[in-house]
């Protein structure tokens, strides 16, 4: 496979966007695909009043939910254990990462064939797994042809989004033997799929996320498309599901709304191809499954946003991409840009919990606040109030009875705040008020014709010839 590339950061955000932006042929990807997937989820809730109770259904679900996390957690873990799974909580990445290599140690395994699971990103599975001579391979075609590429996910749900076919064919080319180049999307599937049959054969252990996991059974949902996350799951002797704490569901009647709203608004499905429900290791008398069944439950920041009522919010989320799908700003530089695992609106308000503010104060301000990732929000999650709440924290010390977060203050300017009292105090004085913009106006001349960073997308300010008072003063005349 090809070495990784150079690791994208959330700090170096806005020259990665630049680079993103200048490239024309990420930008036509991206147009087309965007273009594609908001028509299909427009098709997919055509009935404006079905798609209102979906979505009330669905944000009044995620939020009992939430409100009763903690217990949840709980029946959730006795239920699984009395099913025969075994149940690991990680507090961040690197015990999830410490537990899953047990694990594997434990059953000799060489390799992990891995399901869909961008909670696995998050934790660095891959990566961290082969420090220790343990290879990961992707199984989701999407994470399949970023693997090989040595790229990283642009999206939550399409992984290789920001790749046209005749770049999955170079990609192919340059790292499978005997393929021969084609754009038939047919033969290029195939292709990956042929090489990777005898991986869930050869493979000892397999790993895979959770959509839901139902406190009420102990059951882990897997919704996917490709049979991957059914075979990843059923072939190898063991099965790791990894995912955050905030997904668990507390009745198995909760999962048909949310899954319909999950399906609809991420590829404008009804439903999936495959919905797979996982109970327990393989019962006697059962021709297929696992002989273990491991599930890791990770933190992760996750409690932080937890402990404040109006940032749980941002643990409704049942990832469904459609904000990126309908954002301005992720349309036009894609997911890389951002230098993080989950990109976008929904991943400028998750990603401060999990890594501080301290690293991504400028995502946080990556947005025209156009509110478009909050009307198709399937659980209504209120994702411009929330990014304006975090620009306050990353300016200012915590509100009274609040928690700080992780690196609040990090974007903390002496400057800007002194600009901002001087022009308070000016504000609320006429005479030097009235003084300052009558000198503006007659030094205009002065005024730079750049003013970094406003000019990059900005016409520089120009002061009119006379203030709005003169020109009310010589009315009245």
């Amino acid at each position: 496979m090809a070495e990784h590339k150079s690791e994208p950061s959330p700090q170096l955000f806005h020259s990665q966007a630049k680079d993103a932006l200048a490239d024309k042929q990420l930008r036509q990807n991206f147009r087309g695909a965007m273009d594609y997937l908001r028509d299909k989820r427009k098709t997919a809730f055509s009935d404006l009043a079905e798609e209102k109770r979906i979505r009330d259904l669905s944000e009044a679900i995620r939020q009992r939910c939430l409100s009763k996390l903690p217990d949840l957690l709980e029946q959730l873990e006795a239920n699984c254990i009395q099913n025969g799974m075994q149940v690991h909580w990680a507090q961040d990445a690197e015990e999830a990462n410490i537990i899953i290599a047990k694990i594997a140690q434990k059953h000799h395994a060489k390799m992990i064939i891995k399901g869909k699971s961008m909670v696995s990103e998050e934790i660095e599975l891959n990566h961290e797994m082969a420090e220790l001579g343990i290879e990961c391979l992707e199984s989701d075609m999407g994470e399949y042809i970023v693997q090989l590429d040595g790229d990283k996910p642009s999206h939550i749900i399409m992984p290789a989004i920001h790749k046209n076919k005749q770049e999955v064919s170079d990609t192919f080319e340059h790292n499978l033997d005997d393929f021969t180049p084609t754009l038939d999307v047919d033969a290029l599937i195939q292709t990956g799929r042929s090489r990777l049959r005898q991986k869930f054969h050869d493979a000892h252990v397999g790993l895979s996320g959770v959509n839901f996991a139902v406190a009420e059974t102990g059951t882990l949902c897997l919704v996917e498309n490709e049979g991957n996350g059914r075979m990843c799951t059923t072939v190898p002797n063991v099965h790791i599901a990894i995912t955050g704490i905030e997904k668990v569901v507390e009745f198995l009647t909760d999962v048909p709304p949310l899954l319909s709203a999950l399906t609809r608004s991420a590829t404008g499905q009804a439903i999936t191809t495959y919905f797979n429900m996982i109970s327990s290791p393989r019962r006697e008398g059962e021709l297929d499954g696992p002989e273990e069944v491991h599930l890791v439950l990770l933190d992760n920041g996750r409690s932080q946003a937890y402990r404040d009522e109006e940032m749980r919010k941002t643990l409704q989320c049942i990832r469904c991409g459609a904000c990126m799908n309908h954002c301005p700003v992720y349309t036009r530089i894609g997911g890389h840009a951002y230098g993080t695992v989950y990109p976008g609106p929904i991943g400028k308000i998750i990603s401060p919990h999990l890594m501080g503010l301290e690293k991504t104060k400028d995502l946080v301000t990556a947005s025209s606040l156009c509110g478009a990732c909050g009307e198709v929000c399937p659980v209504r999650i209120p994702i411009p109030e929330l990014l304006q709440r975090l620009r306050h924290e990353s300016k200012n010390p915590p509100a009274l009875g609040t928690e700080a977060i992780d690196g609040q203050q990090a974007a903390a300017n002496t400057a800007e705040k002194l600009a901002m009292k001087s022009f308070a105090f000016a504000a609320t004085h006429p005479t030097l008020y009235h003084t300052g913009t009558l000198a503006a106006t007659k030094l205009k001349a002065l005024i730079p014709r750049r003013l970094e960073p406003w000019t990059q997308c900005r016409t520089a300010p120009k002061p009119a010839d006379k203030t709005l008072h003169q020109l009310l003063k010589s009315r009245k005349k």
